[in-house]
C-alpha cells in the first residue's frame, strides 16, 4: 500500500490503495456490485466477480474489460459453493457481498421459510463469505457488508427483514472487533433506483419511490453509483471499522 507518513500519522490515497490490489465482489455481475466493480477496476484492482448466473458474470467481465478481471460462479447459500469460490483465490485485499435472494412481508403473512428467507441468504451468506475468505484476508484489508436503511426505520411491516439487517450490522461491529486489523464496516443503503427494483413490478416500483420521495430529506432514491462509491470509500478509508454508513438521503431521520 502506498503512503506517505507525517506528523498525523499515514495518509493514504485512495487510488494508489486499490492499485494492484485484489478485490472479491460477490454480486459483481449486476447491480451495486458491477459499479463498484467499475470504480475499483478504474483505481487499478484486480477484481474477481462471483454470483450465480455465468452468463451475466462473462457479460459483466466484458464490460469491464482487461486481464485484470476474472470471473468465476457461487451461491452464498452453499457453504461448499463458497469454499471452492475461495479456494482458488491466493489473497483477499477487499470483499463485497451484495448478492442475496429473499422474501419479504408482514409475520402474519409469512410462511417460515419466508420469513426465514433474509437470514438465510442476506444475512448467513454474508456471515460464511466472510468466513471463508478469513484466511486470505490480508492485514490491512477490508470486509464491506450490505445491510439496509430498514434496520434503523422500516417502511412497513416486514419485522423479519428489518431485524436481519439489523444482525448484519451488528456482525459488522463483532468481526471489526473478531479480524482486526483487517477492517470490517457495513453500507446501509434506502431505496435504490437500479438492476433491483427494474425487475420488479411497474406499480410496485413507482409506489416504493414516491415513498421515498415523500419520506427521504434528499427527495429522491438513490443510484447505484451513490452506493458504489460509499463502498469504495469504506475500502479505502485506513482508519474506518466497526460502522455502519446510511446512504439513504436522509431517510432514517424523518
Amino acid at each position: 500500500m502506498s503512503q506517505t507518513t507525517g506528523a498525523a500519522g499515514p495518509t493514504v490515497r485512495a487510488a494508489e490503495d486499490l492499485r494492484g490490489r485484489t478485490v472479491v465482489l460477490i454480486g459483481g455481475g449486476s447491480g451495486i456490485g458491477l459499479r463498484v466493480a467499475h470504480r475499483v477496476v478504474e483505481a487499478g484492482a484486480r477484481v474477481v466477480l462471483g454470483g450465480r448466473t455465468a452468463a451475466r458474470l462473462e457479460a459483466a467481465a466484458a464490460e469491464l474489460g482487461g486481464a485484470a478481471v476474472t470471473w468465476r460462479t457461487v451461491d452464498t447459500g452453499d457453504t461448499a459453493s463458497l469454499a471452492a469460490f475461495f479456494g482458488d483465490i491466493e489473497r483477499v485485499d477487499h470483499l463485497f457481498t451484495s448478492a442475496a435472494s429473499y422474501q419479504v412481508g408482514p409475520m402474519r403473512e409469512l410462511s417460515d421459510e419466508e420469513a426465514a428467507s433474509p437470514f438465510d441468504s442476506k444475512f448467513w451468506g454474508q456471515y460464511h463469505a466472510v468466513r471463508l475468505a478469513a484466511p486470505k484476508l490480508a492485514r490491512d484489508g477490508s470486509v464491506v457488508l450490505m445491510s439496509g436503511a430498514a434496520s434503523a426505520r422500516p417502511a412497513g411491516p416486514a419485522p423479519a427483514y428489518v431485524a436481519c439487517n439489523a444482525a448484519i450490522e451488528g456482525l459488522g461491529r463483532g468481526l471489526a472487533v473478531e479480524l482486526a486489523p483487517v477492517r470490517v464496516n457495513t453500507v446501509a443503503p434506502g431505496t435504490v433506483d437500479g438492476n433491483l427494483w427494474s425487475n420488479r413490478p411497474a406499480a410496485a416500483r413507482e409506489a416504493a419511490f414516491a415513498h421515498y420521495r415523500r419520506e427521504a430529506l434528499l427527495a429522491r432514491p438513490a443510484t447505484e453509483d451513490e452506493i458504489a462509491q460509499a463502498v469504495v470509500f469504506l475500502f479505502t478509508n485506513g482508519f474506518t471499522t466497526g460502522s455502519t454508513l446510511y446512504t439513504d438521503g436522509g431517510y432514517t431521520l424523518r
